[in-house]
């Protein structure tokens, strides 16, 4: 793979902007201020975006993991959606949300261009906890984003554990960059629906030669491990160097040769 730079900048919780190849992406738009959702679970943001949806501006594509729940789709984040030529999520959300949202099939990609750049977009597997939540959490998707090939720059996997469809992302592709929702999240009793430590360790292992960054680990009320819980069980492995920080709001440039 030819070298490549991308700059990360995180707007809070999952929502990362995603500058490469001269494109701009999103993931999961979160821009409300703190305040208390109401639903199946009652879940609570605390912290505002660190960037507000004007400040980002618009946006090449949006990757949604999905669209059922606050703390991914909050209601000024799907607002923004209308600001990106193309928001990429499940089959299913798709079709609740209509208007510019394309579902992407797990292993599909789609080639994806805008301005003068040009990506291969290519959707994930992924399961929002245990085994068996699936009736309960619905559809989740993870995206890769390739230069080269499908999947040979970044990977955002959504919300999701470590599993088998994990695995096989990393049986199937070499992304640089591994970007995953981490902080143990536990809004439904003491199981965690996106990844704990012990995930993202696994995570680290099976791309040995990626870059982890974690985020939607703080934010919200419901989880359980916080970013620098996550650096300590990375520092006792001995894999420190693995683990690339965001600041909130500042642009961090990655560069592979």
């Amino acid at each position: 793979m030819s070298s490549f730079e991308a700059t990360l900048t995180l707007i809070g919780g999952p929502t990362v902007l995603i500058e490469l190849a001269g494109l701009r992406f999103l993931t999961d738009p979160t821009f409300d201020e703190p305040g208390v959702y109401q639903g199946g679970v009652t879940l609570e943001k605390t912290t505002p975006p660190a960037l507000s949806a004007e400040e980002v501006g618009a946006v090449d594509a949006v990757l949604l993991s999905h669209d059922q729940h606050f703390d991914n789709l909050d209601r000024a984040g799907r607002a923004f959606l209308a600001r990106a030529r193309t928001t990429f999520t499940t089959p299913a959300g798709a079709g609740r949300l209509g208007g510019n949202a394309f579902g992407l099939e797990p292993w599909r990609s789609q080639r994806f261009e805008s301005g003068g750049g040009a990506v291969y977009v290519t959707a994930a597997p992924a399961r929002h906890g245990p085994a068996g939540i699936e009736p309960i959490s619905g559809d989740v998707a993870g995206f890769l984003l390739g230069l080269d090939a499908p999947g040979d720059a970044l990977y955002f996997a959504g919300d999701t554990v470590w599993y088998d469809g994990v695995a096989e992302v990393a049986r199937r592709y070499r992304p640089r960059i591994v970007l995953l929702n981490a902080g143990s999240a536990e809004p439904r009793g003491k199981f965690h629906v996106t990844m704990d430590a012990n995930d993202a360790i696994e995570a680290a292992h099976a791309f040995p030669q990626a870059k982890i960054v974690a985020v939607h680990n703080e934010g919200w009320r419901h989880f359980a491990e916080s970013a620098e819980d996550l650096a300590h069980a990375f520092r006792t492995l001995g894999l420190a160097e693995r683990l690339q920080p965001l600041e909130r709001g500042r642009a961090t440039k990655l560069s592979f040769l």
